[in-house]
């Protein structure tokens, strides 16, 4: 059966970055999916992607000069985690991996994942990803995977980020917020939402993914009208910063992004090679638990 995608498939041949990434670089967020002959998606999925396979995304990396990578499981193949399980074993310590995890999935499941390289979980507040979930079940699913010293990815948007800030903030574990918590562009870098990100980021346990530069844009390509959040946010807490790429870029409905460009925003988010160091390759390795 052929499936019609709700988007493009990413560039297929995107440039090559201008600026030269540090050994041991890590896009800290990316996703797979399929190949579909052999894992194919489920019937009660959110959204239908592109098939983008394992082999696409370490042919994408090595093209521009990454050598480790986090795939963060996604709702496009809900919770059969089998393309990411065999993505880590054909990868043998190239990836790490972040899960949708259930209250109801056992515990072998989540020793298995933990044992297969998984480092987090993911929680989803966003309407169009199935809308935010019972928090109850949230603190039931950190309390389970704290033994295994798993982060606790959150993923807002908007004003999301202000109101979940206490929820956030008494989470006994290590917190990503993804894409930056993807705040109102218009507010810009001192808006409520990006003030709410800073405090968290404070707090010291709160990390942020620096991704989805992108899904901000009002402009588009080179989309430098959304550098001032990412650029805020380093000069913050560099320490507590990472970066991805967010490749094949699913549910956008306009023009993809060339990857390359979204590397080279690096050079103009972090102008020095020192504080890009610390955010492709010092703080993922630490945050991710990477050899």
């Amino acid at each position: 059966m052929t499936l019609t995608a709700d988007g493009p498939p990413p560039l297929l041949h995107p440039r090559q970055p201008s600026i030269a990434l540090p050994a041991q670089a890590c896009d800290s967020h990316c996703h797979i999916f399929g190949p579909f002959a052999r894992f194919a998606l489920p019937d009660n999925r959110s959204f239908t992607p592109n098939e983008a396979p394992e082999t696409a995304l370490r042919q994408l990396h090595d093209h521009l000069g990454f050598s480790r990578a986090v795939i963060v499981q996604s709702q496009g193949h809900g919770f059969d985690h089998r393309a990411v399980l065999q993505a880590l074993r054909d990868g043998a310590g190239r990836y790490r991996g972040v899960a949708l995890i259930r209250r109801t999935d056992s515990d072998e499941t989540l020793a298995d994942y933990d044992a297969a390289g998984f480092c987090g979980v993911r929680f989803s507040f966003l309407a169009h990803l199935g809308g935010a979930p019972d928090l109850a079940a949230v603190r039931e699913v950190i309390a389970r995977v704290k033994p295994f010293g798993w982060h606790i990815a959150i993923h807002v948007a908007g004003h999301d980020i202000v109101q979940y800030a206490p929820f956030i903030g008494e989470i006994d574990a290590t917190v990503v917020i993804d894409h930056m918590g993807r705040p109102p562009l218009a507010e810009g870098p001192e808006g409520p939402a990006i003030q709410a990100l800073r405090k968290l980021l404070d707090r010291g346990h709160v990390w942020v993914k620096i991704s989805g530069a992108d899904r901000l844009s009002i402009k588009g390509p080179p989309y430098r009208d959304a550098l001032a959040i990412p650029a805020r946010l380093v000069r913050h807490a560099p320490e507590r910063v990472v970066w991805g790429s967010d490749w094949p870029h699913v549910n956008l409905h306009g023009p993809m992004p060339d990857d390359g460009d979204l590397v080279d925003l690096l050079g103009e988010i972090a102008p020095d090679e020192k504080t890009r160091r610390r955010i492709l390759v010092d703080n993922p390795t630490k945050l991710f638990g990477f050899a």
